[in-house]
């Protein structure tokens, strides 16, 4: 005899949407939107992110890993079937890239983003990241971020204020000159 446990486990899987959809309706909409696109540039769109890296950062926020005044209250009390199903709940919205604004900045930023800087010893952020700056559930999606975000996360990996994620990135981020730094942000916003 077989027994088919489909059912149950599709069962806990509305069940867990239905719990992230709760929660972001009673907290993370105030900063990310219900949506995950996040109308402030201080803090991070989420539509299109992987859960993986969704559920991580959440693990890391309520641990102290990562260090955040505003996160960590708000990660505390999450269970990780919670955190995996709010990761779950942004990676299915749509993220949606902003509108070129300076097309000299864009081409600096694009020639970062694909070919890095050979005289810094910069690495491309595509050769991690992806040529269309999706990531990979363990690095995070890029495409479409809010500039400010990516420059100030720039910023705090390169002064070691961030060490919850890849080291790596803290050689990065010190080979980044400020043109770079903001050229990089500008692009990686118009990505799709």
């Amino acid at each position: 005899m077989f027994v088919l446990f489909s059912m149950p486990v599709m069962a806990d899987a509305k069940a867990d949407l239905a719990r992230a959809e709760e929660i972001v309706a009673g907290r993370c909409f105030l900063c990310h939107g219900l949506e995950g696109e996040s109308a402030s540039a201080v803090f991070p769109r989420l539509a299109g992110q992987h859960s993986e890296y969704i559920a991580k950062q959440l693990s890391d926020f309520k641990s102290g890993k990562r260090k955040s005044d505003t996160m960590k209250p708000q990660a505390e009390e999450l269970t990780p079937p919670e955190m995996k199903a709010l990761g779950t709940f942004f990676e299915n919205k749509t993220a949606k890239p902003r509108a070129a604004k300076d097309a000299e900045l864009l081409a600096v930023g694009k020639f970062v983003f694909n070919r890095g800087n050979q005289f810094s010893g910069l690495p491309a952020c595509s050769s991690c990241h992806g040529a269309k700056g999706y990531g990979t559930p363990m690095l995070p999606r890029l495409a479409g971020q809010h500039p400010r975000y990516i420059e100030d996360q720039l910023k705090q990996f390169n002064k070691r204020e961030r060490t919850n994620d890849n080291a790596v990135m803290h050689t990065i981020a010190s080979k980044l000159s400020e043109l770079e730094t903001h050229a990089v942000a500008e692009y990686i916003a118009t990505l799709d």
